[in-house]
């Protein structure tokens, strides 16, 4: 089974990767705040840690800055959602190999309704996934030629009924988490109908 034996070694990668890039953030924070030198080796250092964060935390920056708030706080936020991007990976590892492994035994036992169970759970965890990338992703400008782009269009059938019922605050479009709960119900409902 590739959950046990596979999952664990991409657990610990994400994990890794978050607490590298989480290590830059704090340092970059705190280095912002204490504004050393620039031309000391502790200002070189602070510009350096600048240079490979920014691309991560201008986004975070630049929606602080329509606020009013104090961009410097910009590495904390880029630090939450970089957290709450670990997690969700995991999950979405761990749900895909859930339904690898699902769709191995429906095959090797013989059942159509094992594998049809697991198609159907795949189809709503990839709904899951757009949803949440869309959710992250709303500060962002959606083009019709990116990926951001072809996410909105999978998910507006699915999200532009609930908006209407419940609209965006702000960037947070509250809709979609209705729409999560709504289709991890469902998820439960086809492991217990097709897969029992």
């Amino acid at each position: 089974m590739l959950s046990i034996t596979v999952y664990p070694i991409v657990f610990l990668v994400i994990w890794l990767a978050f607490a590298f890039i989480a290590a830059l953030l704090i340092l970059r924070l705190v280095l912002t705040w204490a504004d050393p030198n620039p031309f000391g080796k502790i200002g070189k250092f602070a510009f350096w840690i600048r240079r490979r964060t920014e691309k991560w935390v201008y986004p975070a920056a630049r929606l602080l800055a329509t606020y009013g708030v104090n961009t410097r706080y910009g590495p904390l936020i880029t630090l939450l959602v970089a957290l709450v991007l670990a997690y969700f990976l995991t999950q979405v590892t761990s749900n895909t190999f859930f339904v690898i492994d699902g769709l191995i035994l429906g095959v090797a036992s013989g059942s159509t309704s094992i594998v049809i169970g697991f198609i159907l759970y795949g189809i709503l965890s990839v709904l899951v996934l757009f949803i949440f990338i869309r959710f992250i992703a709303a500060w962002f400008v959606f083009s019709r030629a990116t990926f951001l782009g072809f996410v909105r269009r999978v998910t507006d059938p699915i999200l532009v009924p609930f908006q209407r019922l419940i609209p965006p605050v702000g960037m947070f479009d509250l809709s979609a988490m209705i729409v999560l709960l709504i289709i991890w119900v469902l998820q439960s409902v086809v492991l217990r109908v097709f897969v029992r």
